[in-house]
This record gives structure tokens, sequence and C-alpha cells, in this order.
């Protein structure tokens, strides 16, 4: 059947989510809830959720992802990219026929304009491209991108929305800027929050932070045209969501939790799976800040006291356990079946091993933030149980996360929980785990210190195929569970709801539903 015609402005209104669309002409529209974290509408400065949500239907990056799948690259505006043979240059070939929504060709030019613009505007995502420069190949459409290191994740990292390409000729007429003085001197923020300069499906017709952002069909779209004439999305409390749902109101609500699902009946479709994010727990590696938690035999002894189920019971229902650092739904994760579980007799053994009589060590975790509705506190509370069985006391250390933060990146706590998530979806993000890398210096574990594990790490950094990346990447993470610091807990769970009036609904880690690629539901 058909996507159902917007109800009238008065039925919004007594359920308090008035939509300007629904004061318009019956049309057929995309309804989208969620609960906004939303700053900006210039790809360049956009970090938040909201923001790679909506992005992504307005905006093309070079290379992509598809149905919800973020194991494998597909073209986007270049063919799939052809790379030397330490991983360090990527030349990309635009795909012909692409255009902007005024109808102009997308060229070279405006790529490197686009890529050199996010990198020197310096917004949250630039990290990403701080070791990559980008210039023209030998052909008009080839640009090349050279990174400092070998980088296989290279292409999965020009996925990411704030890398989208934008008209440059538009974007210099508007306070646009590639150059190094782009940080400073760049004003194209305001002119992008009323407009859209970008190749993708759909045009950017209000953005309004606070209350909704709306999405019309672009009729100069170079590929499929898109399936709805518009796509609206409305801040909405969480509890709303449920009702929308229940009333037809909306068609996609993205915050409900799994709790809240059992009430909506069989005409909503809900995915409810493990995100992308971990927690996990760490003992601090470096014997200057503790000689407890460097022992090897102690790290050995706390990595199977722990119970992993009644921690999976704490996460909730449609959360994951992953089997190493890498989550469930990246290229070269671990199965879940293949983690650590709790024995208590090894526990004992190990501590007994470590010749530390009556440890006592202190976990710090942020009390005053919940990751997903799971506290902290909690999972602080059960690990000092389960450890007390083996003979450990763990003394709990709330603190505001700011000064949680601030101890974790100095690598002064001795053991903590935190969360990791990914910034693009690819397994190279996670060799920040190593010896002498960013989260490695977090937990006192520096460059040297486990040389099995830096010649897998190393292999690793230098796999192209995906085959052989996805071999070793396991490879790696199995290491990490027989000698790392870390201790994988769970993903959180992630749960998507959909009404029966639309189809072609999935998760995906980077922007959380490709909204191009939703359909009316077949009659």
């Amino acid at each position: 059947m058909m996507v159902q015609k917007l109800i009238g402005a008065l039925a919004l209104a007594a359920l308090g989510s008035v939509s300007t669309i629904a004061m318009t002409q019956a049309q057929e529209s995309l309804v989208v809830d969620t609960v906004f974290q939303l700053k900006t509408a210039d790809p360049a400065r956009a970090f938040e959720p909201t923001a790679s949500l909506f992005l992504h239907a307005v905006y093309q990056t070079l290379v992509t992802f598809e149905e919800g799948d973020a194991t494998t690259i597909v073209p986007g505006l270049a063919e799939l990219p052809t790379a030397n043979e330490d991983a360090t240059v990527f030349t990309f070939k635009l795909r012909e026929g692409a255009t902007f929504s005024d109808g102009s060709p997308v060229t070279r030019d405006d790529v490197l304009f686009s890529l050199n613009r996010a990198k020197n505007v310096k917004g949250s995502a630039a990290f990403m491209l701080a070791e990559i420069s980008f210039s023209a190949g030998e052909a008009d459409d080839e640009i090349v991108a050279t990174s400092t290191f070998s980088d296989p994740g290279l292409p999965a990292r020009l996925t990411y929305p704030a890398f989208a390409i934008l008209n440059a000729d538009v974007m210099k007429e508007n306070g646009g800027l590639d150059t190094e003085e782009a940080s400073q001197s760049d004003t194209a923020d305001a002119f992008l929050a009323g407009t859209s300069l970008g190749s993708g499906p759909y045009i950017l017709t209000k953005f309004d932070i606070a209350s909704e952002v709306v999405l019309e069909r672009n009729d100069n779209y170079w590929g499929e045209a898109p399936a709805f004439e518009q796509i609206v999305i409305r801040n909405v409390a969480n509890t709303a969501q449920q009702m929308n749902i229940m009333r037809g109101v909306s068609h996609i609500a993205i915050d409900l939790r799994p709790d809240q699902v059992g009430s909506l009946g069989d005409d909503a479709a809900v995915i409810s799976q493990p995100g992308s994010d971990m927690g996990f727990v760490f003992l601090n590696a470096n014997p200057e800040v503790s000689e407890t938690t460097s022992n090897p035999d102690f790290v050995e002894a706390v990595r199977y006291a722990i119970d992993f189920d009644g921690i999976m019971n704490i996460v909730g229902e449609g959360a994951g356990r992953p089997g190493g650092i890498v989550p469930s739904i990246l290229l070269g994760t671990v199965p879940g079946e293949e983690a650590p579980v709790r024995d208590l007799d090894r526990a004992r053994e190990a501590l007994a091993r470590s010749g530390i009589e009556n440890p006592t060590v202190e976990m710090a975790y942020a009390s005053d933030i919940a990751k997903h509705g799971i506290s902290f506190g909690d999972l602080g509370a059960k690990i000092q149980a389960d450890l007390a069985e083996i003979g450990v006391t763990v003394n709990l250390v709330p603190q505001p996360v700011a000064t949680n933060l601030d101890g974790y990146r100095a690598g002064s706590l001795e053991m903590s929980v935190q969360w990791w998530g990914p910034a693009f979806p690819d397994p190279s993000y996670y060799l920040a785990f190593n010896p002498g890398k960013l989260v490695g210096l977090r937990v006192g574990w520096a460059e040297g210190s486990n040389e099995v594990i830096e010649e897998i790490a190393a292999r690793a950094a230098l796999a192209l195929d995906p085959a052989e990346r996805d071999a070793i990447y396991k490879e790696w993470q199995m290491a990490l569970n027989e000698t790392g610091p870390y201790i994988p807990l769970f993903q959180p769970p992630t749960t998507l709801v959909s009404s029966a009036a639309v189809e072609n609904v999935s998760y995906h880690p980077t922007w959380t539903v490709d909204l191009a690629a939703v359909r009316p539901a077949a009659d």
C-alpha cells in the first residue's frame, strides 16, 4: 500500500508534535521522529547523529555503504579506488553523469575544494583527514588521496558525511574557503542552513535545530528517482515517538528503548540489534600507576572472574557480546561465542600466580551520564561484586564525566569502565588500542610492550584485500583477548521502529538510517 497521507494539523497538535508540513496540502511524505543531536547543516562542521542522518540523503561522498552494510564499500560519486602496495596512495576516478541539485556537473575541482575545506575548517570530523592530502590525478576525472602512513581504511574514512562533495563555485560565492585560513575565515555555515549544494536525492528546505529538518525531492538527481516528495525529520521526545508510531503519525522512530516496542502491535517492524558502540573495562598497564593492574596474571584473573552474562542482563535486550574489541557489525569482528567466558577456577589460579595477596584496586567511572540508558555505576557495582568472589577488593570511584575523561586521557586511572564508538566503520580505527597508540597510551600500554600484538597489528595496517583484512583483524583481537589490558563487555542495543507503510529500513552505524533507501510499502 502507498504511504498514508499526513493527517491534519489539529490531530498532530493533540499529540504534541506539530509539523509544518502537516499544514500543507496532503502529499506523500516520510516522517521520521528522533531526539535531536544537531548543531549545523554544514557537512564539514557536522559530527552529530542527527546531522549524519539527513546529510547522507542530501550530499554524497566519493564512496559509501549500502543497505545497512558496514563491511563492504561501494562506489559513490567515484568508482572504487586503486591503491599502491603500501596503502598510502589511493586514486579515485569520478563516475560519469553526476550532477548537483542545480544541474551543474560534479567535477574534480568540486571534490578537491570540498575535501580540503573539510580538512581546513577543522570541524569535529577533521581529525580523520589530519594525515591525508588531496591532489589532482593525471586524468581530469582523477583525485589522489595520499596518507602519511599505511591506511587501508582510508576509503572508509571518506564515507563519513562530513567529507561530502559540495558545489565549489557556489560555496566560494557564499563564504566558503578551502585554504588553511578556513577555520577562522570560512563563513558558509549560515548559508548552508538555508540551501543545498549537494548531489544527493534530496535537497534541504528547512533547518531548525529545535524542531525539524525538512528535505524535498531533488528533481535533478542523477541516480534513481527519490521515493518521496518530502522527508520530515522531527525532534520528538522518546515517549511521544512511541505514541506517534502507534497512531500512524510517523513512519520511523529512532530512539525507542527495547522495552517500549512490545506494545506497538504487529503493524510495526522492529529492528533491535547490537549497535556499533563498545563498553569495555581496562586495567592500567603502567607499573608506575599500578603494580597490581600491570601484573599480567592479575589481568587474566579479572578477565575470567567477570560474569559476562550478568553484564548482559544489565545492558538489556538487544545488546550484543562481541568476541573482541571490534564490534560485530564491522569487518574483522570475532564471533561472540569465541569471547572469554567466566571461569572462576582459572581466575583464582591466575590470581595465585600473580603473587599479589589481598589485592585492592580503584575503579573510576563517569557517574553523571548514562550511555544508551546504561549506568556506568551499575556496571561498576557488578564488576565489584564479581571480583569479590575471587578475593579482589574493588573500590568504586564515581566521578563527573569531565574529571573521569581527564584522568583517562592522562593515563592515570588504575581501572575504569569506558566507551568507544567508531568515527568511521572500519577495523583500522581500532588499531588505536595498540601499545603506544591513542587508547593504548590512555591505559599505560607503551610501544614495545607486546611484540606479538604489535607484529599482527603491523600486518593489519598494510592488508588491502577484504578477506585478508578480516582474518588478520580476528587474529589480532584473539591476541588482545589473551594478553591485552582490555576486557570488552558489550555492544549496547540499537532499536529502530518503522510502520507498515514503509519498507527497506535498516540500521547503519554512521547515518543510522539511509533515508534515501526507504520506500513506500508495496501494495
